[in-house]
């Protein structure tokens, strides 16, 4: 491809544009060593965001030089410029911005896995008060209703919980389902209800919108998020919780965790009605033959 081509292709790159897609459209127009270096951070975006241009360079095998002409390139005024623009974009929760391309084997590995679910742990109940998990079993277990909502991951959370909380509760509802839209539901919300919101990035939008809809209705909520959104002083319960890995995915052992203990401290609030209750549940299913 002719320089002036070349040029023209790049000259086009938006400064709306996301870092990946600077790099996605320039890939095909660099020269070799630039493209080498593209490449690398298509596979791994999140490096730029870790490493100084000297380390970054030696990373993805090509010169310093060749770093900051790349970063130019993709329409950076400099390495910095490019480096605050990824770091932003790997808050979004973009599962491309964890991985890295040094990595830790066998034995190592899995030490620094424990290390890194301990401290997410440590980092979500030393913001957890016990009497916040107590406040809200109370609410689950006097709630005429409880709505788990969950949109992609956060609905695998609010669907766990629901098969715990349903041994303890009555009426435990995962929306939205397939086809349902979520107004359906709040419509339905009253400030007899308890709502836990798992919002976990990369978030929906109209996340916020739903949130001003639950509280307007009257319902008690619990919202459950990662820590990447800024705690919430007007709703009653915000569980933060840390999922920050140096692996390629997002590290959920402190969400489980939370769910664990609001289900643990709803069954120990109900008391003898809980033990009825999973008592009547396991005799229905001895007789009709699930067990």
């Amino acid at each position: 491809m002719a320089e002036a081509e070349r040029e023209a292709v790049i000259s086009r790159l938006s400064s709306n544009m996301s870092f990946l897609q600077r790099v996605r459209v320039a890939l095909p127009h660099l020269h070799p060593a630039e493209r080498r270096l593209g490449e690398f951070l298509f596979r791994f975006p999140g490096e730029i965001a870790s490493y100084d241009a000297q380390e970054l360079a030696r990373l993805a095998g090509v010169s310093k030089a060749t770093v900051s002409r790349f970063v130019r390139r993709i329409g950076f005024a400099g390495y910095e410029e490019a480096r605050r623009q990824a770091r932003a974009e790997g808050t979004s929760g973009s599962r491309l911005f964890q991985g890295h391309a040094e990595h830790a084997a066998g034995a190592r590995a899995l030490d620094l896995d424990m290390a890194e679910t301990k401290e997410n742990l440590d980092w979500t109940f030393r913001r957890i008060g016990a009497d916040e998990l107590e406040a809200v079993a109370e609410a689950i277990l006097g709630a005429r209703r409880v709505w788990l909502i969950g949109y992609r991951i956060s609905q695998s959370f609010a669907t766990y919980l629901q098969w715990q909380l349903l041994k303890v509760a009555p009426d435990v509802q995962v929306i939205p389902k397939g086809g349902e839209t979520l107004g359906e539901h709040l419509a339905a919300m009253t400030p007899d209800d308890c709502v836990i919101f798992f919002a976990l990035r990369r978030r929906v939008a109209g996340t916020d919108m739903i949130i001003e809809e639950i509280l307007r209705r009257g319902a008690k909520l619990a919202l459950v998020t990662d820590e990447g959104m800024a705690p919430r002083d007007d709703i009653a319960w915000h569980f933060l919780c840390q999922t920050q890995t140096a692996g390629p995915q997002f590290n959920h052992a402190a969400v489980f965790a939370v769910c664990h203990q609001i289900m643990q401290r709803a069954t120990l609030a109900a008391g003898v009605a809980a033990r009825e209750r999973l008592r009547d549940i396991e005799e229905t299913n001895e007789r009709i033959g699930f067990l």
